[in-house]
């Protein structure tokens, strides 16, 4: 072998070891994702040491804590698919994610289901929202602003679902809401009840307001509106 075909071969050799260590790295970086976190779960670095909870307002965070179940052995790089399973069963959380914060932190990022109404039951007035569930709020803590039902009324909780989010200025004025018929309801619109079909829509409840506005032009102010007749509404005065 001549002096060029050895100094070839070792070349040859060099790009096939560069190749080979270009290929390991290549792998352990696409591989990341997957031995990363089993690795570094077992450093103590990464134990948790402090949990956030964004966006809950009537959910404790006593009762997510609760539910999370972690404690100083946890580590940030455990799954958090485990956790957000344990609290998508909370009746109170629509939404839920949980995201790392290094080294220590776990933060817990929650979408609540809005209580639209109080519904009289046998053991008290009970937070309920929109699908027609019972909210655990306790009341006697968190004093709740909210529509009254006399009972619960899965077609009403609903209606006042969209009109909290369709129209919320018009949500806050309503006090209570009564069935009066297998397709009729009564709301009352502060102090002013409305009569309206139980297919009624936020759209369609919306139109008392240029009515109001006319008779508080006029100084006058209606003692009861009726939405039930098609395209039209009728103030009725004292």
């Amino acid at each position: 072998m001549t002096d060029e075909d050895a100094a070839e071969a070792r070349g040859w050799s060099r790009s096939r070891v560069r190749l080979g260590i270009a290929a390991v790295v290549l792998v352990l970086f696409v591989g990341a994702p997957f031995w990363a976190p089993l690795l570094l779960r077992h450093l103590s670095f990464f134990r948790v040491r402090k949990v956030e909870i964004v966006g809950a307002r009537y959910v404790t965070a006593g009762d997510i804590l609760d539910r999370l179940h972690v404690d100083t052995n946890t580590s940030v790089w455990d799954p958090t698919g485990p956790l957000e399973r344990r609290l998508a069963s909370h009746p109170q959380l629509r939404h839920v994610a949980v995201r790392r914060k290094l080294p220590g932190t776990l933060v817990v990022d929650v979408e609540e289901n809005p209580p639209v109404a109080l519904v009289a039951t046998t053991d008290g007035m009970r937070a309920y929202d929109a699908r027609g569930v019972a909210l655990p709020i306790d009341l006697t803590k968190t004093p709740l602003d909210a529509p009254v039902l006399p009972r619960r009324d899965v077609g009403v909780l609903k209606l006042l679902g969209l009109l909290r989010s369709q129209a919320p200025a018009l949500y806050d004025r309503v006090s209570e809401v009564r069935v009066v018929s297998a397709d009729e309801l009564l709301i009352d619109f502060d102090g002013t009840p409305v009569r309206a079909m139980r297919d009624v829509s936020a759209d369609r409840l919306a139109e008392i307001d240029p009515v109001e506005d006319d008779l508080t032009r006029r100084g006058l102010h209606a003692a009861e509106i009726d939405l039930r007749y098609k395209d039209q509404v009728i103030a009725r005065l004292p």
